[in-house]
């Protein structure tokens, strides 16, 4: 017997992440990186975080320093709970709890509502962390179909039936990879089946504020929880997943879960035994910088990354059509951090990502093969491209490269 041989057996369920793997080849001097899901750290408000850390420590050191509850800051929760309210939402401070990072939030229903074999129904394809989550706790994770404007309701809706899940996992607002964004009318019909099979919807809303163009209707995009006023009974089937790590600093890791109270209480349960509580020095932090200018000074830097980004994913989509013409499909994002594109075999040319990803890398350019983001079935002619780190110059020869790289296959 060797100690390997002891592990928990819901370890055998998952691996260690492929995007997380790829990330130790990046190293190489020179590279071109459009793998990573990072905000940019160069439009972070330094001056602004540093001024609402000054003040977290001037004021309130004693208790930002100390341990604190675990349903978390109250400043803090209050502040969500405005941030809420201007995004349509209702929900009172003790409506919510904060988490480290929404990924916990994730985490944390992992933990309340799984049982082995448990059947779970995400999008296909959808955020890798989310899959590995689900499964260490013995969840089947089922894809569910999606186009350009995210999940298909029909199949959707055919394999509730046929599965029966205990819960849905989305992320309808620029999605994880796919970028997609999904209508009303789609997100109102989710609604609608949750309340039709009492089946949890989970809404994950890590992108909503990366909205390009504020004259569009992608323009801040109406969380499904935002609707539930308009679909009687739903509220009390819709968990909601929050983070400041995409439009305020992922090194805070501060993000909130909003829940029917028996799942918040559950929730808090097992946060408790995680790790107490989220650091109380970023919960201030956060609260503060919420509060600056009442939210003045977050929506000034939020309207310079939407530009920045906006340009960006212009420019990436015009470097991919002129490199590789008709044999990449992509839809133009209208938020977010991403493309997803796959390669289309015109005129008998390779559809081989992974063969394609190796040959980049040799080409000083990283993306990340888009099977890893399938929970079965995975489509191997996909790929996810993050626009968010690179500037514009870096994208043109980037793509540049990735061009060469395909052409050389």
């Amino acid at each position: 017997m060797n100690l390997e041989s002891t592990f928990a057996n819901r370890l055998g369920n998952v691996e260690t992440s492929a995007i997380r793997e790829l990330f130790k080849l990046l190293a190489k001097p020179g590279i071109i990186s459009f793998a990573g899901g990072f905000p940019d750290a160069s439009m972070f408000d330094v001056e602004g975080i540093k001024d609402a850390t000054t003040k977290a420590l001037e004021a309130t050191a004693g208790a930002v320093l100390q341990y604190g509850a675990t349903e978390g800051y109250s400043p803090l929760r209050d502040g969500i709970s405005r941030y809420m309210a201007g995004k349509g939402v209702t929900v009172t401070p003790d409506g919510l709890i904060v988490t480290t990072g929404s990924q916990q939030a994730l985490d944390l229903i992992g933990k309340t509502m799984i049982n082995e074999g448990d059947n779970v129904i995400v999008e296909a394809p959808t955020f890798l962390a989310t899959i590995q989550c689900f499964r260490l706790y013995g969840a089947n994770v089922i894809g569910a179909p999606i186009d350009d404007g995210g999940v298909i309701v029909d199949k959707l809706e055919a394999l509730i039936a046929k599965h029966k899940p205990k819960l849905v996992y989305l992320i309808p607002s620029f999605g994880n990879p796919s970028g997609a964004l999904v209508p009303l009318d789609r997100r109102k019909r989710i609604l609608e089946l949750a309340v039709k099979y009492q089946t949890l919807i989970v809404e994950d809303d890590p992108y909503g504020d990366l909205y390009f163009d504020e004259s569009s209707t992608a323009a801040a995009p109406r969380s499904m929880f935002s609707m539930t006023s308009e679909v009687t009974g739903s509220i009390a089937w819709l968990a909601f997943a929050g983070s400041f790590s995409k439009v305020m600093s992922p090194g805070l890791r501060v993000g909130w879960l909003i829940a029917p109270p028996e799942l918040l209480a559950k929730a808090t349960m097992c946060k408790q035994f995680g790790d107490t509580h989220t650091s109380n020095l970023s919960q201030a932090v956060a609260a503060n910088y919420l509060a600056d200018g009442n939210g003045a000074r977050m929506a000034a830097n939020l309207a310079k990354v939407r530009k920045v980004y906006a340009a960006r994913a212009s420019t990436m989509a015009a470097c991919l059509s002129t490199e590789f013409g008709d044999a990449i499909r992509f839809t133009a994002p209208q938020g977010g951090m991403f493309f997803w594109a796959n390669l289309t075999g015109a005129r008998g040319q390779s559809t081989d990502v992974a063969k394609l990803a190796k040959r980049a890398i040799e080409n000083n350019v990283a993306f990340v093969p888009g099977a890893p983001f399938f929970a079965h079935d995975a489509d191997m002619t996909a790929l996810r491209l993050s626009f968010a780190t690179a500037n514009e110059d870096l994208i043109r020869e980037g793509v540049a490269r990735l061009g060469k790289a395909y052409r050389s296959l």
